[in-house]
């Protein structure tokens, strides 16, 4: 390796959200740097994508490699036993717009190295091994990264501008200390992947399978070759109960379902059962003079809705078109900036509304009120919103905001209708987050 180089773009980390911007940017002529800290194929959770991750790929040029390595999902099936109706699917087809009728479920090791490689391909300077250290942003005109290889080498390289996309490590957010934990969502999760878990038959056997219970919820992820991606999302507390090994405790913990218990009967694991606690975050900073942060390095909620990899790469798509118009030097760069900032809360925001209340004893009921030939005309409205917003559709469509206010507005009614019940809940909660 070569110990300075300059570059137009420096992006820090390889993952879905760094090849997005690196990729599209090294498309419109720029000079782009890659800078990962892992070697892939690299183990990552979060493997179900939604239907509007689709012409993003098809953008990338990836689409065809990731539909050979992916799982077809058509809909995302949410399970109860404290509603009268014990299951639903939501079918994306009955979305508003309906032009993506399904996504892909993808082992993460193999998307991120395909999105990774294709990096490669556009012509981008992509390094495996490699730690950023520091980052200095003072500088005008250019800024100057110092990292470290995985074999002790010492690294300096220049650029115009910095995009850090470095996921959960938040390595910006960090340094300009504005990293800030959600305090409206606190929650933990424990995952692990198993095999021989049993699936849904025909066209449902790769849908991702939601189970609401005492202590929060449970996913079940259908990948390629039998195997199954398990985890569960519960309240912090219940996870300090903790007494057994990590894979002796989720087990315990599917087992309070029966039947859960019943689909992992024949389940076997593959590999280590992983943790992670409180891990709702976000920057007070989204970008500055010369850098921008995209994806998990900004903000992370919750993967109730499976949504952190496609905000993350419509994020660096967005991310990526700010900063080629930036390099160019508009004179409408105040004013896109602010468009861009907007964009991407609003799809955090959109998203984080159902993910807050996801526990709630009145929206558990109002998803799972009536299967479809029970509703109504406006029920079916609401709904078709509720499955664009699972889709991906949480950017401000206008044929999705009328019947979604709609949702909400409900919400609140039956809420304050069940003032009692939401109160017990409020005060469960507080005690459940300690």
């Amino acid at each position: 390796m070569e110990n300075s180089r300059h570059s137009d773009v420096l992006v820090i980390g390889g993952g879905p959200a760094g090849s997005t911007a690196a990729c599209l940017l090294a498309e419109k002529g720029w000079s782009v740097r890659l800078l990962e800290k892992a070697r892939h194929p690299r183990f990552h959770i979060g493997e179900s994508l939604l239907p509007k991750n689709l012409p993003i790929l098809q953008r990338l040029g990836v689409l065809n490699a990731v539909q050979r390595i992916g799982m077809k999902k058509n809909a995302a099936e949410f399970n109860s036993t404290e509603t009268p109706l014990n299951r639903d699917t939501f079918y994306f087809a009955r979305a508003i717009d309906d032009r993506h009728p399904f996504a892909y479920q993808v082992r993460r090791s193999e998307f991120d190295e395909i999105l990774f490689g294709n990096c490669i391909d556009k012509g981008v300077a992509a390094l495996q091994g490699v730690s950023v250290v520091d980052v200095n942003l003072d500088q005008h005109g250019h800024k100057s990264v110092r990292a470290l290889s995985d074999t002790g080498e010492a690294l300096q390289f220049t650029c115009r501008y910095v995009i850090d996309a470095s996921g959960r490590d938040t390595f910006l957010a960090n340094k300009l200390k504005a990293k800030e934990k959600n305090s409206r969502h606190q929650m933990a999760a424990i995952y692990g992947h198993f095999q021989g878990v049993r699936r849904r038959g025909g066209e449902d056997a790769g849908n991702i399978s939601i189970y609401w219970f005492e202590h929060g919820w449970i996913w079940l992820i259908p990948l390629q070759d039998g195997v199954m991606s398990v985890g569960a999302v519960c309240w912090p507390a219940y996870l300090k109960t903790r007494s057994t090994a990590l894979p002796v405790f989720l087990q315990q913990t599917l087992q309070l379902l029966p039947e859960l218990a019943r689909r992992m009967q024949s389940a076997e694991l593959l590999g280590d059962v992983h943790a992670t606690g409180n891990y709702s975050y976000a920057s007070s900073t989204m970008l500055g003079e010369g850098y921008l942060l995209v994806g998990d390095a900004y903000a992370f909620v919750d993967p109730v809705f499976s949504s952190g990899v496609y905000l993350a790469m419509q994020g660096a798509a967005d991310g990526a078109e700010l900063v080629d118009k930036l390099l160019l030097g508009t004179e409408h760069g105040g004013r896109l900036i602010r468009a861009y900032q907007r964009k991407v809360k609003r799809g955090i925001a959109e998203i984080s509304w159902f993910i807050y209340r996801f526990n709630t004893p009145v929206l558990h009921r109002l998803l799972m009120s009536s299967d479809d030939a029970q509703q109504n005309k406006w029920q079916g409205k609401m709904k078709a919103a509720v499955i664009s917003i699972l889709s991906g559709d949480v950017y401000g469509n206008p044929k999705v905001s009328a019947p979604l206010f709609l949702f909400k507005m409900l919400y609140y009614l039956l809420s304050l209708k069940n003032l009692g019940e939401t109160l017990r809940f409020l005060r469960f909660k507080a005690r459940a987050w300690r």
